[in-house]
């Protein structure tokens, strides 16, 4: 799961793990599956949303 990384400047750093990096990437070919051009594969992914869980 993910591990949100808190700073002194505000801006938070997302920690990921092997398997959230092989989920996300599973994730973006199924959503992108038939997508041939660049902006095909960049409008279906502005279509989708895909969330990694946070862990607590």
């Amino acid at each position: 799961m993910a591990y949100i990384i808190e700073n002194e400047t505000g801006r938070r750093k997302i920690l990921l793990s092997a398997d959230d990096v092989i989920s996300i990437v599973r994730e973006y070919q199924n959503i992108t599956i038939g997508a041939e051009s660049y902006s095909d594969k960049r409008f279906l992914l502005c279509k989708n949303q895909i969330f990694i869980p946070e862990d607590i």
